[in-house]
């Protein structure tokens, strides 16, 4: 699965699985700050609830365009973009949101999630399944002028397996490709796997057939000509990451100010032909007043915050677009720490945490269906799994998960010798010692912190000690650090994921995977996991009835307890036309691409 920032809310770490993997918060990323009698926060038990399934995924338009125009885009967060603006090295949705414009995947995908025939590159397979050949569109170029060539895809997998990469795509998907482990090692200067055929043709060998490249592989270049001479370990931080980005897609970098705001303006040499606006405008708008913003036509388009949505209050003077999201919630539980020279998850016996019963005891202790119902409307409800429904073929509709259940978390805590031995109301652990436990949530507004708040609240609710790390909400960026490094004052921390178009959880729960923020590993784990990508997951039902133990395998263990499915919204002006969120109906930069305006100025609210 692919790590796709909404880092707060919601990155796997194949190509267009890359693309959307990110790490999100955990938190609702907006509200209108109200306190409901039970503390979730949000407008209470009596707010209307949205008919998700109702929701619009085009706009309505049918006024003629005018000649380009400007769109103001928001990117709804409480906190600067960091600024890591390719896609071989960003971490975070912010991050994504941004470089969504200029450079996106490679690969477009159908509504069964799966490659297709429509984007920037196209892929075909060998007979056994053991190769996959990626086709550039000779027309594709960089926005420097330089083609786009087999050898810049060629190198975007040579820097991912270098040594000294320090980002997190070096997984179980790479380490399948013929030769990537000896030239990470060291061992050898090339991939031999990794074959450039001419200028816009690259074949990539695997040892083992993987249906996840169906959907997953690989899925964006890296310029050779600008990035051969920066050593890799000094590649995130240099000025083509960071100050002056190029890509290939609809729009460019005209202006920047990293973590405010940017300048795009049209690419006259996109491969599909120029855009019909003349640029976009993106600026970062604080969560408390992006309504406000809509509402005075100073904003255009956002990803809307779903604890906001009122259908009797809304904005008139926008549409609101949404969708089942390949996402969901989570809280986590650290188990040990990543070992960076082995690339290994280790997992620590003695980790407060490493207790299965105290693990399931926390989740049955959440009362996630009130959170989705009070403070996000229905727009998220209490998830089942790790695979979310928006995957038709592989999610478990049987699944129960770890749903609310105090009594149960009280009895598990019980048998397990979790008890309150001197009676302040706390239960002590198995040796009777204090338990205080530290659980990390990433700020957000309002909302985050009567979250943070609530769950807090169930937790003492069973009788268990939890305080939030440092005694407050971490900001977005100094969240995922912390988490990352495995900081020991964290036991508990809450997130989320935008999984990418590959149902494969490898990338997210793997033994190697830096992604695997709990650490967790298991001998079955690691089964479940190589099965759901063998030459026997070609057949469909196989990999589906696979993915189903994986998913009831990882509720019993509970390292990560999932909290919250998601529906995302995006409001945009009347003013804009053809604009259409439908998964497979086109390329997505394409559909960026023909966004357009029919007034001069956004309409206003009234």
């Amino acid at each position: 699965m692919v790590k796709r920032w909404k880092k707060g809310i919601l990155p796997v770490l194949s190509a267009i699985l890359v693309l959307s993997l990110a790490a999100c918060s955990g938190s609702p990323s907006a509200s209108n700050g109200a306190k409901s009698s039970d503390g979730t926060g949000g407008s209470g038990a009596d707010s209307k609830q949205v008919n998700a399934t109702a929701l619009a995924k085009a706009v309505k338009n049918d006024n003629p365009p005018i000649k380009g125009g400007i769109i103001n885009y928001a990117l709804v967060s409480d906190t600067p973009f960091e600024g890591i603006l390719n896609p071989v090295f960003y971490d975070g949705n912010p991050d994504f949101e941004v470089f969504q414009f200029f450079y996106p995947s490679l690969f477009s995908i159908d509504s069964n999630l799966n490659i297709d025939d429509k984007g920037a590159a196209t892929i075909s397979f060998s007979a056994d399944n053991k190769a996959v050949t990626v086709k550039i569109d000779p027309k594709l170029n960089w926005t420097d002028g330089n083609p786009v060539t087999a050898e810049d895809y060629a190198f975007s997998y040579e820097v991912i397996g270098h040594k000294d990469y320090e980002g997190p795509r070096y997984d179980s998907f790479m380490t399948n490709i013929v030769g990537m482990e000896d030239y990470h090692a060291g061992k050898a200067k090339t991939i031999s796997g990794v074959k450039v055929l001419n200028e816009k043709e690259v074949t990539i060998h695997f040892k083992e057939p993987n249906p996840s490249v169906k959907s997953g592989l690989w899925s964006t270049p890296l310029e050779k000509k600008v990035f051969r001479n920066i050593p890799v370990k000094d590649m995130a931080g240099s000025d083509p990451v960071r100050k002056n980005p190029i890509g290939y897609g609809p729009f460019k970098i005209k202006s920047m100010v990293t973590g405010e705001s940017v300048e795009f303006v049209k690419n006259e040499d996109y491969f599909r032909g120029a855009p019909k606006l003349d640029g976009l405008h993106l600026k970062v708008v604080n969560p408390n007043v992006i309504t406000e913003a809509l509402k005075s036509g100073e904003i255009d388009w956002a990803s809307y915050p779903t604890t906001r949505y009122n259908e009797a209050s809304n904005p008139k003077n926008v549409q609101f677009l949404g969708q089942e999201e390949l996402s969901y919630s989570y809280v986590g539980f650290k188990l040990g720490k990543f070992d960076q020279a082995k690339s290994l998850n280790i997992m620590d016996p003695n980790a407060k945490l490493a207790n299965k019963s105290l693990r399931q005891a926390l989740g049955y202790a959440l009362n996630n269906e009130q959170v989705g119902k009070q403070l996000y409307h229905g727009l998220r409800t209490p998830a089942t799994s790790l695979i979310p429904p928006a995957f038709k073929g592989y999610h478990d509709v049987n699944a129960k998960g770890i749903a609310y259940d105090p009594d149960k978390a009280k009895k598990l805590l019980d048998e397990a010798g979790y008890v309150d031995t001197n009676g302040d109301g706390y239960r002590e652990d198995p040796k009777g010692k204090e338990l205080v436990l530290h659980y990390a949530a990433m700020s957000g507004d309002a909302t985050a912190e009567s979250l943070a708040k609530f769950y807090l609240q169930n937790w003492k609710d069973v009788g268990l000690h939890v305080e939030l790390v440092d005694g407050r909400l971490l900001e977005f960026n100094s969240f995922y650090d912390r988490v990352q490094k495995d900081d020991p004052g964290i036991d508990i921390f809450g997130g989320a994921w935008s999984t990418g178009t590959d149902v494969n959880p490898s990338g997210l729960y793997g033994r190697g995977a830096s992604f695997n923020y709990s650490r967790f590993t298991s001998e079955e784990n690691d089964k479940l996991l190589q099965e759901g990508v063998s030459v026997k997951a070609f057949d469909d039902n196989y990999r589906k009835d696979i993915y189903n133990q994986w998913q009831a395998y990882m509720s019993e263990e509970a390292p990560i307890v999932p909290t919250l499915f998601r529906y995302s919204l995006e409001a945009v002006n009347n003013r804009v036309a053809n604009y259409d969120i439908t998964r497979g109906k086109e390329y997505d930069a394409d559909a960026f691409a023909n966004i357009t305006l029919t007034a001069e100025k956004a309409e206003v609210a009234q």
